[in-house]
């Protein structure tokens, strides 16, 4: 590549290589600006059709009740669930996911992540930016000052299929993201809840030839406002005329509607992705990553609504619910088996699975040791010790990579971080990671300042 035609990101605009120079030649994340020059362009790179799904487990899963059983380890640590085999020997996982014990061979695991943030907002915007709060947030308020891997993809790779959305979030919005210097653009649309009766994801409505859907001007800007709800729009009013094109477009597409339209999918397969929120919703990001949407992000909250329903916050009175924490795990582990499993299986089927990745974590994990007090028994806050399902990408499955120590304590073998997990995305998606962009005062950020692909995986 030339550098008389380098040119850098800045949020909506290309900055000029003379442009650039003039920013400073320091080094940026241990890179020297010629270093950074003979980067190749993100758009050389970019595998069109690829697709990420992230199940995106809310409060930070416990890796000893899930993927690290540790079943030899002290009793005050070792899983409170035994572990059942895999079709992948050597490989256990809770006994509570008997349906992927069936798949092993189609997911790897990765056991030896880790980072340092234990606020719930802190760690969100740790593995979903790959980028450190500053100053750590212990209150869980604090709000991501780079953008997260889907407002990069929706950047860099979208919208592939016209006025199909790039980057869309079922159940809400994930991580504490904001899509801050990209440009409000390129937020995530918010799907709202697929399970629900008479689902109507976002008002979609179809153009008739007479011109006759666009007539409601009321009902359209009605409409309109469900994608901007809840949006911080501080700093990013630049942007808003690109989102409410983008909205548009969406809203009279019939492409769009037919890609939100469960009722295309027979009601066999349905029951089987699970008739609640996690599995509607797995479903339908399924069926927007074939019709080009680059990342669909899932809230795995909570399943459904009601008093034995939990969060993966599993610490004595999580969500004020007094007792064992395993008696809300053993209810929530099934919906998750069931959700997760149908989505590896079908993404399989229907030969999608070099195109998909499909990626299942939370913020953190939690304590190895056990805690209890008169109101129960939990786990804490532990980002020192997470586990992170892969599947299809193109990946090397039927394995697990790293380890944790006996207890689950720390990782002990081939530690990997939220950079290494978000390259190994953005690889699938051809985006350049070393990538440069100019933000709000000027400065030039890489879209990761550290991390690499996982070599075992890739």
């Amino acid at each position: 590549m030339a550098l008389g035609k380098m040119s850098v990101t800045r949020g909506n605009n290309p900055v000029k290589r003379r442009e650039f120079m003039q920013i400073g030649a320091m080094a940026i994340g241990g890179l020297s600006l010629p270093q950074i020059l003979q980067g190749r362009r993100a758009s050389d790179t970019l595998h069109k059709d690829n697709s990420v799904i992230l199940l995106y487990l809310n409060g930070g899963p416990s890796h000893m009740e899930t993927y690290d059983m540790k079943p030899y380890a002290p009793l005050a640590y070792r899983s409170v669930f035994p572990s059942i085999k895999t079709n992948v020997s050597g490989i256990d996982i809770c006994e509570l996911f008997p349906l992927q014990a069936k798949l092993a061979d189609k997911f790897a695991i990765v056991r030896s992540c880790h980072h340092t943030m234990s606020s719930h907002s802190d760690g969100g915007i740790q593995v979903m930016t790959g980028k450190t709060p500053p100053v750590p947030d212990p209150t869980s308020t604090s709000k991501s000052l780079h953008p997260d891997f889907g407002h990069i993809a929706s950047k860099f790779c979208g919208p592939q299929i016209p006025a199909m959305p790039p980057y869309v979030s079922s159940l809400g919005r994930v991580g504490h993201t904001r899509p801050v210097y990209l440009g409000l653009e390129h937020s995530s649309l918010t799907s709202g809840n697929p399970s629900s009766r008479n689902y109507s994801p976002i008002g979609t409505i179809s153009t008739r030839k007479d011109g006759e859907g666009l007539s409601n001007r009321r009902l359209l800007l009605k409409q309109f406002d469900q994608f901007r709800h809840g949006l911080d729009l501080r700093g990013n009013v630049p942007g808003l005329d690109g989102f409410r094109q983008q909205a548009f477009d969406m809203l009279t597409s019939p492409k769009a509607a037919e890609a939100f339209n469960l009722d295309k999918e027979s009601d066999s397969l349905r029951d089987r992705y699970g008739r609640h929120s996690w599995g509607q919703s797995c479903l339908l990001a399924r069926r927007l990553a074939e019709a080009g949407t680059v990342v669909s992000t899932i809230s795995i909250n909570t399943p459904k609504n009601g008093q034995e329903f939990t969060n993966w916050d599993d610490h004595i009175m999580n969500a004020s619910r007094p007792g064992h924490f395993g008696k809300y795990m053993k209810i929530r582990l099934p919906y998750l088996d069931q959700c997760l499993s149908a989505l590896i299986e079908d993404i399989y089927a229907r030969d999608l699975d070099k195109r998909i990745m499909v990626v299942a974590m939370g913020e953190f994990g939690r304590t190895p040791r056990l805690s209890s007090n008169k109101d129960g028994v939990g786990r804490n806050h532990w980002p020192q010790a997470y586990s992170v399902l892969f599947s299809g990408g193109g990946l090397k499955t039927g394995q697990v990579v790293g380890a944790t120590n006996s207890k689950g304590e720390y990782p002990a073998h081939r530690p990997y971080t939220p950079e290494d997990v978000l390259a190994t995305i953005y690889q699938h998606l051809g985006i350049d990671y070393r990538t440069p962009i100019i933000d709000y005062s000027g400065r030039p950020n890489l879209i990761l300042n550290n991390g690499k692909p996982i070599p075992e995986l890739t």
